[in-house]
């Protein structure tokens, strides 16, 4: 009915709303549910959502031994530790502001691929580096930041150390050629998540009250647990599957750009002379460290 490159632009689209609009979502959500039970709750559903789905395409699969490592790495730095931090960071940053943070992996990623793989990054890489440094200097210069707020300090660190562990899983990603797809090895990693921060709900947060919850409250709910969780999940898979890998990792930065025009439409966020301009800078470098190199000619 469509062709695979279709379909791989509507799944990039799905992937940029499901995760953009996670963050908004997410940071009214906390305001009156308890945010770890909100993250917990949220990937069970979404969880199951995803054994649904591969269960009646013919898809569910048991992993492998080989694949454990895999999704050990991916159930706790990327999604577990990630998402917790995730929540109590937005606790006290605006949800713009935080998804652009939380998006600043691929600077880290560099690096970390030059110390540990021999990559030497290319000069546009470098300039890339380079002016998404200049957009997170912007962010956090001594005027336009709160130095004397313990709290906004706090949520901001947090931030950068998500996007430290989500880069130490990327780079454990490209080492490792694991024998499933990655839909299919997400509901056991989601399953390692889920379980880790429902634990940590159970010790550090009443239980929520679901039978009392108002429409709104149910509305946010519904939407973590499909848009952005189980279908943004599937939305990226397709995505990087069907497309060029240049349009997929270029399109996917519209994530942190959508969280941002969500916030400032419906969270009243302030879009500040500095938070626009590190958007525009930070979002512009990534771009630049993302795009593959191209290959000599002659090459393949």
């Amino acid at each position: 009915m469509f062709s695979t490159r279709t379909v791989g632009y509507i799944a990039l689209v799905g992937a940029v709303v499901g995760y953009g609009g996670l963050w908004p979502v997410t940071r009214r959500a906390i305001e009156t549910i308890p945010p770890f039970w909100f993250a917990s709750l949220r990937m069970w559903v979404g969880l199951l959502i995803l054994i649904a789905v591969l269960y009646f395409t013919r898809r569910l699969r048991l992993p492998s031994r080989h694949d454990l490592p895999l999704i050990l790495s991916i159930g706790f730095l990327m999604l577990a530790f990630y998402t917790t931090l995730m929540h109590i960071a937005l606790l006290y940053v605006e949800a713009g502001r935080a998804a652009l943070l939380g998006y600043t992996t691929p600077l880290w990623v560099m690096p970390a691929a030059y110390f540990l793989f021999g990559e030497t990054p290319s000069r546009r890489k470098l300039f890339g580096m380079a002016i998404a440094i200049i957009g997170l200097v912007i962010l956090f210069n001594p005027g336009a930041f709160d130095w004397s707020d313990n709290n906004v300090i706090l949520g901001n660190a947090l931030l950068l150390i998500c996007a430290l562990l989500w880069s130490v899983t990327i780079i454990h990603i490209r080492g490792h050629r694991p024998v499933l797809s990655p839909i299919q090895l997400a509901p056991f990693q989601l399953m390692i998540s889920a379980s880790f921060i429902c634990l940590i709900a159970l010790i550090f947060e009443p239980l929520p009250d679901i039978g009392n919850w108002t429409g709104a409250e149910a509305g946010l709910f519904a939407y973590g647990a499909t848009f952005g969780t189980a279908l943004a999940m599937m939305s990226v898979t397709t995505c990087v599957r069907y497309l060029p890998t240049v349009v997929s990792t270029v399109g996917l930065l519209g994530a942190p750009v959508c969280a941002l025009v969500l916030s400032v439409l419906f969270l009243d966020e302030a879009l500040t002379a500095d938070l626009a301009t590190g958007l525009v800078l930070i979002v512009g470098g990534i771009a630049l460290v993302s795009v593959p190199d191209r290959k000599p000619a002659g090459e393949t």
